[in-house]
């Protein structure tokens, strides 16, 4: 039963465009924050904070709030957010309770409720669960979503789910998975959950919970819009939209584990040139340094970078470095980082955070100063030498044990702001637009968090295996990290970890791998290829091994043509990619699209994992299976495709079968709107 009298007072506030209300020790505050968007924050006891994980200053809009008794409405464009509040006295309990319930609509219904109390069920949809010993909570957020919506998003989870409906997340980063908590409904919302601690989101039919294990406070951001691609253009102007794609990003990038000397590099640029096949970057792996953490060349291996570089540049080719945040005990900078407070640091036990290569702890991005000597040690280490671009790796970070409870970061302890780590990390090393617009805009890194893409973030999928089935997961997480507002990823061709460079099998994946590779964002050669190559110092001393090769000519003369051909027809597609990077750039769209972005009246497209469209025209279908010389494809409704192998014409809203012999990659152009590309495509597909 519901007691208010007439006299009593609303109990809900208009601050500024923003409803608060208050009761029971929470304070809820709900405000505009963007057009169609708004914001929603939490706390018990303590005052809401403005913490700016992710999100940005708000795009101007105008909304309006209306105040009736114990219901509050703020309408902001196409978004319309209901708060209902309750007050019942328990009879269990004998005093009242209060309570607001939170709906969300816009002009074609309801969108996204809370959880409704369930009468005698007593069930809490805002659970500020206190932790022992402070004032953080144990936080979760439930609700009711429509029953039959289709989610994508939620960054990189090896799997090959399209539809995430049904599907339960870790919150954490790890070795090739990254957490990226926005999701994207067909029902016309988008949700972020704003808050960097490490939990858990499912989206089970009959309830949606997000879980933080510990936090301060609830915050998240949800709009509203017709279709998924005009949520993601509201999302990109919410966290901030990816810098322009340098002109370098469009070609080949060649690395292997790992180029160990000068020397080493050099041959592999010239040869390249011999040769005649276009490369843009050229990485240098790990391990080139002393020791981790000490940012800078080894001087027998590497004597003089300086001119490596220039002859590299003169030849057209950027330098890549990898830059690893473990840094060893025995580095030159680890006295003076732990001394300076530069590190993260246990809460327990003996403080080391990694063993391979040697005991390390890592530097903590989350602290001002941690960036600022990790930005001056790179200028002094490899700056000066006229290299500006990085490969950032380890950058979940990889803990030797992912105990996140153990570990304290400036921001705090991991467990309530972990997930902010690598958005930190690459936001170090970030140049800018004030800097050489095709230098330093990008950085090759191994995990994100909401706003990454602002700093340049290209991600790629981490150690995954050479295998069919790892394969299949990077065309899905391809499409799931584009929906969570990180446009540029990448993966290692091949995969990482597992393949014989004299292995039959493995030439056929590596080549069904590229051709997936040269219609991603980013195509890059890397793996670490058997058998492994032993490296030994002048005095004898052994160094970490380096893999076997992986140059596109490594396998083999029958492989070495399809790659040839597959590189030349990703040449030919610079126009296309560029354009596709501005708009990247400009509307956050992803480069490589779930076939539900452009074509979301088509049901069916949620049933097809396997493809994608490389920017609005080129449909993709990847050969994922071992041995296939056919494959299904389903071309979305709405439009004509024609298939770029043959020239053939189909009508969409069907499932065609085609020959997929070893040197074709299975492209369809929508609707002709291309003819530039179907001419150069059919061309080298002839």
């Amino acid at each position: 039963m519901t007691h208010r009298s007439n006299e009593t007072p609303s109990p809900f506030t208009v601050v500024n465009g923003a409803v608060e209300w208050r009761g029971d020790g929470e304070t809820l505050r709900v405000e505009a924050w963007g057009s169609h968007s708004v914001r929603v924050r939490s706390s018990t006891v303590a005052p809401l904070q403005d913490d700016r994980w992710a999100l940005l200053d708000p795009l101007p809009s105008a909304p309006s709030v209306e105040v009736d008794g114990d219901r509050a409405t703020l309408r902001n464009g196409r978004m319309t957010v209901v708060l209902q509040a309750h007050t019942e006295r328990g009879w269990q309990t004998g005093y009242p309770a209060h309570s607001c319930r939170i709906a969300f609509h816009d002009d074609r219904g309801l969108l996204l409720e809370e959880l409704h109390d369930g009468g005698a069920l007593q069930r809490i949809a805002r659970d500020h669960r206190p932790r022992l010993g402070g004032r953080e909570v144990h936080l979760t957020a439930a609700f009711e979503p429509p029953a039959s919506e289709r989610l994508a998003g939620m960054g990189q989870y090896q799997q090959d789910l399209l539809d995430l409906k049904g599907s339960t997340f870790e919150l954490a980063h790890r070795n090739s998975q990254v957490s990226v908590p926005f999701v994207v409904s067909d029902r016309g919302y988008g949700f972020l959950w704003h808050n960097p601690a490490v939990g858990r989101a499912t989206f089970a039919t009959n309830r949606t919970e997000w879980v933080a294990e510990s936090t301060g406070q609830l915050d998240y951001w949800i709009t509203a819009a017709q279709t998924p691609a005009d949520i993601l253009r509201a999302y990109a102007d919410a966290t901030g939209h990816v810098p322009e794609m340098p002109e370098y990003g469009l070609g080949l990038w060649q690395s292997r584990l790992r180029y160990w000397n000068q020397q080493q590099v050099l041959e592999v640029a010239r040869e390249h040139v011999r040769r005649g096949i276009p490369l843009d970057v050229i990485i240098i792996d790990f391990f080139h340094w002393p020791r981790m953490g000490d940012y800078r060349f080894e001087d027998e291996l590497w004597p003089d970078p300086a001119a490596m570089v220039a002859e590299l540049r003169s030849l057209g080719i950027e330098v890549m470095v990898s830059v690893w945040p473990q840094v060893s005990l025995e580095s030159e900078n680890y006295d003076q980082m732990r001394r300076e407070n530069l590190l993260v640091t246990a809460d327990r036990g003996v403080d080391i955070q990694m063993h391979f290569g040697g005991p390390s702890a890592f530097i903590d991005p989350t602290s001002p100063e941690a960036r600022t000597f990790l930005r001056d040690r790179l200028q002094n280490g490899y700056g000066r030498h006229g290299i500006k671009l990085f490969w950032l790796d380890e950058a979940e970070p990889e803990f030797a044990l992912y105990h996140f409870d153990t570990y304290r970061l400036a921001a705090g302890p991991v467990l309530q702001t972990g997930n902010l780590y690598p958005q930190q990390f690459v936001k170090a090393v970030h140049r800018g637009e004030g800097d050489d617009p095709d230098s330093g805009r990008i950085s090759l890194v191994r995990a994100a968090w909401a706003g990454s893409q602002r700093y340049g973030a290209l991600i790629w999928s981490g150690d995954i295996r050479s295998d069919w089935q790892d394969l299949r997961r990077q065309i899905t997480a391809g499409i799931h990290m584009g929906v969570a507002g990180i446009p540029w990823v990448t993966t290692d061709i091949g995969g990482f970890g597992g393949g014989r460079v004299d292995d039959p099998a493995f030439h056929e994946l590596l080549v069904r791998w590229f051709q997936f590779g040269a219609f991603s964002p980013v195509l890059r050669m890397h793996g670490d290829r058997s058998p492994s190559v032993p490296v030994t110092a002048a005095d004898g001393t052994e160094r970490l091994a380096s893999g076997g090769p992986n140059e596109l000519w490594a396998y083999g003369d029958e492989v070495y043509a399809v790659l040839r051909r597959y590189l030349s027809i990703r040449e030919r597609l610079r126009p296309y990619l560029r354009e596709i990077m501005d708009e990247a750039h400009r509307i956050g769209t992803p480069v490589v699209r779930g076939l539900f972005l452009e074509f979301p009246d088509d049901p069916a497209v949620w049933s097809t994992p396997d493809q994608y469209l490389l920017g609005p025209d080129l449909l993709v279908a990847p050969v994922t299976q071992p041995g296939a010389t056919t494959r299904t494809v389903y071309l979305p409704a709405g439009a004509r495709w024609t298939a770029l192998a043959t020239g053939v014409r189909h009508e969409g809203g069907r499932t065609i079968t085609v020959e997929t012999p070893l040197d074709v990659l299975p492209l369809f152009l929508r609707d002709d709107r291309r003819p530039e590309l179907a001419d150069l495509l059919i061309g080298a597909d002839s």
